[in-house]
Formats: structure tokens, sequence, C-alpha cells
């Protein structure tokens, strides 16, 4: 079964990269989007036969999240794809969150080590996805607020921003640093905390008409993210797309 699914997986992963060259002109963008449904479906498939014993939690999830993309897709004008795109990546971030929580404080489920000994780059990888993850939830919530109208589209400066910012950032990697180190729970949700704010704080200063530039950048955010989780998961694919 193992051999099945990492070829599976590679076949997934080329889709990925033929999607991405599709999406790449006008002319190929169907055939990329074709290709990249099809990664998806067989990376989902080969997810529910690695994960049997948890079938009807995540058909479940399926379901409620399928369902609420389709009703959303079906609603959307194509001039708001940009804001849909930053909601979208929003999640990813959150995402990253939920399963660097749930790996932290139940390591053994993730086979990373025991509560208080979880291995240390399991603990570096779990970070930095933790980290980015809620930079680039709160940075995309912002960005999807400034193009929908919800926040002011006029960049917000305060004096001192940068350096606030760059304040901020050493801050945060000494807390990954710390968590490596202590474990502590404290840090763990001073590190969520902290990240948060940052990802509000590196957006607000931009302007509206600079937020699909800024949407790019947080999509690679959010890539970062998903591969740091999944080398928690020790998910090859996840790590790949």
């Amino acid at each position: 079964m193992e051999t099945i699914s990492t070829l599976a997986y590679l076949v997934s992963a080329i889709c990925f990269i033929m999607a991405l060259r599709g999406l790449s002109g006008p002319e190929t963008a169907r055939k990329g989007v074709v290709f990249g449904i099809g990664g998806m479906a067989i990376a989902i498939v080969t997810t529910l036969f690695l994960a049997a014993h948890s079938w009807i939690l995540i058909l479940l999830g399926i379901l409620i999240g399928g369902s609420i993309g389709t009703f959303i897709a079906k609603k959307i004008e194509m001039t708001a794809l940009p804001q849909l795109v930053a909601a979208f990546h929003s999640l990813v971030g959150l995402a990253a969150v939920f399963v660097a929580t749930a790996s932290f404080f139940n390591p053994e489920a993730y086979h990373i080590g025991t509560a208080g000994d979880i291995h240390t780059s399991s603990l570096i990888e779990m970070s930095l996805g933790l980290a980015i993850g809620a930079i680039t939830f709160t940075g995309s919530v912002i960005a999807w607020g400034k193009l929908q109208g919800v926040v002011t589209g006029k960049p917000i400066t305060f004096p001192m921003q940068h350096m606030l910012n760059a304040g901020l950032g050493i801050l945060l990697v000494t807390l990954i640093i710390l968590l490596c180190m202590t474990e502590s729970a404290t840090i763990f949700w001073a590190l969520v905390a902290l990240a948060a704010l940052l990802g509000v704080l590196m957006i607000i200063p931009i302007g509206g008409a600079d937020m699909p530039v800024i949407v790019s950048m947080l999509n690679s955010y959010s890539g970062w993210a998903a591969a740091g989780i999944g080398f928690t998961l020790q998910n090859n694919l996840l790590i790949i797309t």
C-alpha cells in the first residue's frame, strides 16, 4: 500500500506541475485547471485510503467544505476573484495553525515524540508552519477586507512602523527558538498571537491598489506554511504542493 500511495502522490505532484504550466497562459489555462483538479482528486483519494480509520470525519469535512466552496464559486463574480483568493489563502494559514496546535498538544498521534519530549526537528518545522500560517491568516483577512471595501483601501501608517515590525520580527524568531528549547504552552500561544499581530501590521500600510500583488505574496506564505506542516505530518505531497 505504501508503494502505491507513493506512486499516486507522484502522479498527483506531476499534475500540479502541469497545472502551473497550463495556468501560465490564457490559451492553456483551462487545461491547467483540469490538471489541478485531477491532481487534487488523486491526492484526496490516496489520503483517504491511508487514513481509513478516520473516513467518517474526513468525508464529513469534505462534504461541509465542498458544499461551502461550491456555493461560493457559483455566487462569486469574476471581478471579485482577487478577494476570493485572499480569503481562501487565509484558510490555508488557519489550517496550518490548527495542525500545528494539534501536533503540539498530541504529538503521539503524529509520531513526532511525546508530550514534553517532541523531536527537535519536528518542533522547528511545526513552529515555522505555525508562525507563517498565523501571519498568512491575518494578513490575508486584511487583504480581503481592503479588496472587498470592508477595510479602508488607503495605507494605514504611523510613526516608527517599520521599526516596530522589525522588532516584532526579531521577537518572533526568538519565540520560535524558545519554543523549540522549552516546549512551553505559554510560549506556543504567545507565538500564535505575535504572528497574527505581525500579519495585520505587515499588510495595513499597503494601499488597496497593490493588494493583488500582496495576495500573490501571501500565496507564497501559505505555501511555506503548508510545507512546514507537511514535514510535521510526514506527507511528501503536501511539501511538494
